[in-house]
């Protein structure tokens, strides 16, 4: 079974408790933090293998500035060492506005996205894909 960490960056509590059972049963150590701020803080407390990051958290945009806070090129950032860690963006946000995004290195700097609501199936074989399994 798989032993890696995941960090769960997301405000809503129910969604977090069904990640973390979906993960566990797979074997997977979840971390959880409800705010961009203290999951920047996990980031660097627990160095996890996977980070899922929801996009609307306190701001409509405070996934989007994680994401680019622990991306930042520049070798002083306090994230560098973590800057590879993969990066799964959980949004409702196409069912909830109009905006639209992809994924963009510059601006949107995450590998991969799921939409809400969840599947715990095509959660799992996004975690795996980007585990390298």
């Amino acid at each position: 079974m798989a032993n890696e960490k995941i960090l769960v960056i997301d405000d809503d509590a129910d969604l977090v408790e069904l990640i973390r059972l979906a993960l566990e049963t797979q074997g997977y150590q979840v971390f959880s933090a409800a705010s961009g701020t203290e999951g920047l803080e996990k980031v660097k407390e627990i160095n996890p293998e996977l980070i899922i990051l929801d996009v609307m958290m306190e701001h409509v945009t405070e996934g989007f500035q994680v994401a680019l806070e622990l991306r930042n090129p520049d070798p002083k950032s306090e994230y560098a060492p973590y800057r590879k860690i993969p990066i799964m963006m959980l949004t409702a946000i196409h069912s909830k506005t109009p905006l639209r995004f992809t994924q963009d290195e510059k601006y949107l700097p995450v590998d991969d996205f799921v939409e809400k609501p969840l599947k715990a199936s095509a959660l799992l074989q996004k975690v795996e894909k980007l585990l390298g399994k």
